[in-house]
């Protein structure tokens, strides 16, 4: 079992099924919006969440969610997992830099290198990458428009109404604007409605910015049902993993298998773009941080076991080996509970391969049925056996492979090209130009 000592966080060897795999340390206001910061420490099934209707039934209900408007409504101590502890003065640079924007963001998060280290060193800064989420796209565009002009290509021109179509219909439905300074620090920002940021945080229609999220990232401004989407998305990025792991792994491997699924498939990393150890790096560099995003929900997962092994003082021991039950039923119970547009291709591809259907539980449009019956809670909760014999494809492992790079490929190539049309040409070539500097110089 795993528990915090102080600053420091250890693992004792033998069976911790039902007990608290980590006990996190909650960091002042991050997580109490405006609640007394509690004394007590929150076990890790009030951190999960599987109280919550939500998250227990897996139901894929869009309409649950937005029924959730206020923080109040969420189980105590639910998602604190998410918030990272960043340096003060770092944070603070970047909330202020929210500030700078009167157009309402009801979401942020700032992500990359730049605040969550990666192993180099730079010979300049790079800029902050963050996302916005806004209710209302084109509104959110209008007034930003007109307070900052500048920090648009030539599509301001067009009006709000273009620049919001462009974002909401093209791509992973990001709209980014790259090399903004304000305050002395340089940004990119992209502009997301919260409604196709849930929608890719439940069902991985994209997994653009969901992938973006199951590393860690820093949340400057919460919003109660993108804290309960992404704690869905946590949960099923965890899943597809152990489906992607033998029997037996490291944590250490859990989480570069966790980290290395939104970067399957992208272009970028075929044609030098990008660092080919950046998986690596990325989880060597912020251990704790996985640990504090992840080991509360995996200990509420009733198919995994601490095998053997020591963490200390915070650092990942490739000793500490987890064991995951690979009996066919439980295994279909996690494909069964895959998010719904990604489970949908892996269903297609699985009817091509075994000659038979799954059970519908899509609607005539292609939708997702959004029944709620005490019937079909049950049923998402239970794989079919159409679930059970995909979990016993010895070829499993390369059929999620080929999903994941399926859908990643798409949203990362129409983004990318997207981003000449919303950053400009000058802009996209400077970008493009320092990706692959990054890259080489982290081949030396």
């Amino acid at each position: 079992m795993i528990l915090s000592v102080g600053n420091r966080i250890v693992c004792i060897k033998g069976p911790w099924k039902h007990q608290s795999f980590i006990r996190i340390r909650l960091l002042s206001s991050d997580v109490t919006h405006g609640r007394s910061s509690p004394k007590q420490i929150p076990r890790s099934e009030h951190v999960a969440g599987l109280n919550h209707d939500f998250l227990r039934n897996d139901s894929g209900n869009e309409q649950v969610l937005k029924e959730i408007t206020k923080f109040s409504q969420l189980p105590e101590f639910f998602g604190v997992n998410q918030h990272m502890p960043i340096d003060d003065e770092i944070k603070e640079t970047l909330r202020r830099t929210l500030w700078q924007f009167k157009a309402p963001i009801r979401y942020a998060f700032a992500y990359g290198s730049s605040i969550f280290s990666q192993g180099q060193t730079y010979t300049k800064k790079p800029q902050v990458d963050m996302v916005f989420g806004v209710t209302y796209s084109q509104h959110w565009h209008s007034l930003n428009m007109s307070q900052h002009p500048d920090h648009y290509s030539f599509l301001r021109r067009l009006g709000s109404g273009a620049v919001s179509y462009i974002q909401d219909n093209t791509g992973a439905g990001v709209y980014y604007n790259p090399y903004v300074e304000i305050n002395g620090l340089v940004i990119k920002y992209g502009v997301v409605n919260i409604d196709t940021l849930c929608r890719d945080l439940l069902s991985w229609d994209t997994l653009y910015l969901s992938g973006r999220l199951h590393k860690p990232v820093k949340i400057l401004r919460d919003d109660p049902q993108v804290r309960l989407a992404n704690q869905r998305n946590l949960f099923s990025v965890i899943r597809a993993a152990l489906l992607l792991l033998p029997e037996r792994f490291t944590e250490k491997e859990l989480y570069q298998t966790i980290a290395s699924i939104s970067y399957m498939g992208d272009p970028r990393m075929n044609v030098g773009g990008e660092n080919p150890n950046k998986v690596s790096n990325i989880v060597t560099n912020n251990q704790n941080h996985f640990q504090r995003l992840y080991a509360p929900l995996i200990d509420t997962l009733p198919n995994v076991e601490l095998a053997g092994g020591l963490l200390y003082d915070e650092t990942i021991s490739d000793n500490a080996t987890l064991v995951q039950d690979m009996d066919p039923l439980r295994r279909g119970n996690m494909v069964a509970r895959l998010p719904s547009e990604f489970k949908y291709k892996l269903y297609s591809r699985y009817t091509s391969i075994l000659g038979i259907s799954p059970p519908s539980k899509r609607n005539d449009n292609g939708t997702e049925s959004q029944e709620n019956t005490e019937e079909s809670v049950v049923a998402a909760h239970r794989g079919t056996e159409f679930d059970q014999r995909i979990a016993s494809d010895p070829n499993l492992k390369a059929e999620i492979s080929r999903a994941i790079k399926h859908t990643v490929k798409w949203a990362s190539t129409t983004q990318s090209l997207k981003g000449i049309l919303t950053s400009g040409v000058w802009k996209s070539i400077r970008y493009v130009s320092e990706k692959f500097e990054k890259a080489k110089a982290s081949r030396k």
